[in-house]
Parts: structure tokens; sequence; C-alpha cells
């Protein structure tokens, strides 16, 4: 069993991975179906990747606040869906089985109110992206969280298959949110990046596109760690604005 080790908790006093970062304690009264919803987005997103291991029962349970029955009915869920297995014993634990794939078209009567989804998601990135960026480019970042955002940003230069890339491309942009400080933020970007995932899976894979937005991922680092929030926001702002334009042109 191969474990991530940055989507598990780390030891006392180090700084806990993404997948950790990501989760957070669940709102309202249908605790089963927001452990689906986060577990099963932060998967789909490649928080925590196919192969690697997720958090103890016991962990998660604590990180989402639900009982661990609760969480048990949830990972069943997943692996119904195929998402992910779970091995008994000395050594199990649950694994992510569920590879990045390309989704499916949808029928002509879904596709307006897809689309206006979609629009209404890009709006909402306009805001909020910019905003994590800025706020995490103002914060006193730890090496450690300095070091995390530098992977972040290699480890999308160095991904060759679309599917791996589009996964790395939302971790980067959550790892920026995290760097924010508010699990709000957080929050909204998880939810954001969630639509964007779908959005660029369902448009062709454009060379040109991946180098600008490469280029543009460069800049944001930099202005992050350099501390420059406002050119850290006009950095996100730019690199939102042209995938929107993207979208917009080639959605159908």
């Amino acid at each position: 069993m191969l474990a991530d080790a940055d989507a598990t908790p780390r030891g006392a006093g180090d700084a806990p991975g993404l997948g950790w970062l990501v989760l957070h304690p669940v709102r309202g009264q249908h605790a089963f179906e927001a452990c689906v919803e986060q577990l099963g987005t932060a998967i789909r997103l490649g928080v925590f990747p196919r192969g690697s291991a997720l958090p103890t029962e016991r962990d998660l349970a604590t990180r989402l606040g639900v009982s661990r029955a609760t969480l048990r009915e949830a990972i069943a869920a997943l692996r119904a869906a195929g998402m992910v297995e779970t091995k008994r014993g000395r050594g199990g634990g649950t694994v992510v089985t569920m590879a990045p794939t390309l989704p499916r078209r949808v029928g002509a009567q879904q596709r307006q109110a897809r689309r206006q989804a979609w629009l209404d998601t890009l709006d909402f990135r306009r805001i909020v992206e910019p905003g994590a960026a800025h706020l995490a480019a103002t914060r006193d970042l730890t090496p450690e969280q300095r070091d995390r955002l530098e992977a972040a940003h290699t480890a999308v230069l160095e991904a060759t298959e679309p599917s791996t890339h589009r996964q790395a491309d939302s971790r980067f942009h959550l790892t920026v949110a995290t760097l924010a400080g508010s699990d709000l933020v957080l929050e909204a970007v998880t939810s954001v990046q969630a639509g964007v995932h779908e959005m660029l899976t369902a448009i062709p894979v454009l060379g040109t596109n991946i180098d600008h937005s490469d280029r543009q991922h460069a800049r944001i680092v930099r202005a992050v760690l350099d501390g420059d929030g406002s050119r850290a926001r006009r950095a996100m702002e730019e690199h939102c604005d042209d995938t929107a334009a993207l979208l917009r042109g080639l959605l159908d």
C-alpha cells in the first residue's frame, strides 16, 4: 500500500499535508452526504492521488467531525463508486483506486444548465482565488509552507499526461489557498476548483495554453514568496481571466 505523505497528518510540530488541510468539519444535518462530497471531491482533484492511502479512520472522523460509523458508511459509498478499496488486517487501510479520467459528454438537454452553472463558477473564481493569493502573500510563511508551494508548482511543470496535469494544477491552486490561512477561503477555492476541473477536462488539451498557464503560475509563486499581495492578486486575476476566456470560447 502506497501512502501519500502529503495527504495525511504529520507528527507533532510538523505542518499537515494538503489533503488534511482541504478537509474540514461537516456542517448541517447530512453528515453522510457531506463526507462523501468532501472525500470524493478531494480524490477527483488529485489531493488524494491514485495509490495513496487515506488518513486513518480515527483521524478522518476527528477531522470531519463525524462518528466513525458515519465515516464507514461514506467510505463504503466511495468503494461502491470504485474510488477506493479497503484492505483489512495488519498494514491495511483505505487506498484510492480511482484513476483520473476525462468525463463523458452530456446530452443536449443538459448543456444549457451546465453551461450556466459553469459560467457562474468562473465569476465566483474571479473573486475568490485572487483574494486567496493576496492573503497568502501577506502571511508570514514558514520554510515548510514556502517549500510546499514551490513543490506544487514543480509538480504541474513535470506532469506529462493531460489528466495528471489537470490534477496537479488543482493541487497548485489549493496549495495557494491553504497559505491564505482561512478555512472559509480554502473551502470556497476547493468548491471552485471542482467546477474548473470539470470544465477543463471537457475541452481539448492545448499546449499553448498550458505553457501560458505555467508562466502565470510562476508569477503567482514569485509574488507570494516575495510577500507582494497586490502583485499576487493581479497575477491570479490575469490567470483566472485568461482561463475563463478560453473556457467561454470552447465550452458548448
